[in-house]
């Protein structure tokens, strides 16, 4: 076997590895369960388009959390 073919071979399970890896981090995403101290990030969907300073926030803060 020639080096070309141990890179080709290297590239494929690196792809493959990281397809793992990414559907994974999604799917981490949408099962963790607000009440578990999850988020809802499909809330953040709009954040780039209601982006006006009279729009509303899209998580609320309040003041007692910092303190």
């Amino acid at each position: 076997m020639s080096i070309a073919e141990y890179q080709a071979y290297g590239y494929f399970a690196l792809t493959v590895f990281l397809v793992i890896v990414l559907y994974s981090y999604i799917y981490h995403l949408y099962s963790t369960d607000k009440k578990e101290g999850g988020h809802d990030y499909e809330s953040y969907s709009n954040i780039a388009l209601k982006d006006d300073i009279d729009d509303t926030p899209v998580t609320s803060m309040s003041d007692d959390k910092e303190k």
